[in-house]
């Protein structure tokens, strides 16, 4: 693995394929023979476990009838899944309007998230999530809102019932809770939907408190742990890592980086207040808040 690079572009190539052929009713059989592709080449393709050469792709979506859109899509991920190493800067070969990370959060069957600055976006308000977009997008209100939708929108996989929603836990640092925002009664608002979030048996929210001094994901950044389960016989796809920045994002999932990772989690739970605990503490700065 350590000579492919992170195996996230071709496993979505194969997420959507099977998706755009179950939506068009034609079986994997009637695929395979249409395309001249033998059924275990179609089932490597489909979990991501072969990359696909760009006239495949255009052969396949043109018998799926997939849109001019999806696939653009596709080329791009497949010119990607030959990288070496993938990091996906928005406007490049990808195109700016899919959210590949969305893809994966609706599949995944848990998620962890380490937040040191800003709550993480799927336990976010409105009007925190206006907040965090004014700061990163501008005064452009329509960009703004469109980004606040789609946030909230994502967050509607947390109470769906098919498939299962999945399991988030979250661990937040102090820092998180008392960076206010502009809004009037807007943090409180933020504070009590926390709250709110962890009476659901599928979410929980941990907080490490000052007190606790420095610890060893000082250094890591926000970062989310996204594990898959088996879909029919298919094996799980493998724990991806999943970290943002500035001009893009870096999809991590060879084992020793997902081991380090895991790591750091152990330590984050070792040092993080109880999930009781945290209702507790942010039930406190809720009241001070609100004094």
């Amino acid at each position: 693995m350590s000579d492919t690079g992170s195996t996230v572009p071709r496993r979505q190539v194969g997420r959507l394929m099977r998706q755009l052929r179950e939506q068009a009713g034609i079986s994997l059989m009637a695929a395979a023979e249409e395309l001249e592709f033998s059924r275990a080449r179609m089932y490597r393709i489909e979990n991501g476990e072969v990359p696909v050469r760009k006239h495949d792709v255009i052969a396949m979506c043109t018998i799926y009838q997939a849109s001019e859109r999806m696939t653009e899509v596709l080329i791009g991920l497949a010119q990607e899944s030959k990288a070496k190493g993938w990091w996906h800067a928005y406007g490049d070969v990808v195109p700016a309007w899919f959210e590949l990370y969305v893809g994966m959060e609706q599949a995944a069957g848990r998620l962890r998230s380490f937040a040191p600055s800003v709550i993480p976006g799927l336990l976010q308000t409105r009007e925190y999530a206006e907040c965090v977009f004014r700061k990163w997008i501008g005064e452009d209100e329509i960009a703004v809102d469109n980004a606040v939708a789609v946030r909230l929108e994502r967050q509607s996989l947390l109470s769906r019932n098919r498939p299962e929603a999945p399991r988030l836990d979250v661990i937040i640092d102090e820092g998180v809770l008392r960076r206010s925002i502009p809004h009037r009664d807007g943090m409180q608002k933020q504070l009590a939907s926390l709250l709110n979030a962890t009476s659901r048996p599928n979410v929980s929210v941990r907080v490490i408190p000052f007190a606790a001094g420095p610890h060893k994901a000082a250094s890591s950044g926000q970062f989310t742990i996204l594990e898959f389960p088996a879909v029919g016989t298919a094996s799980p796809e493998p724990t991806t890592i999943y970290c943002e920045n500035l001009t893009g994002a870096l999809y991590l999932d060879k084992l020793t980086e997902v081991e380090a990772y895991e790591s750091i989690w152990l330590e984050l739970e070792a040092t993080a207040l109880t999930p009781d605990e945290s209702d507790e503490f942010i039930g406190a700065i809720l009241k001070e808040s609100d004094g």
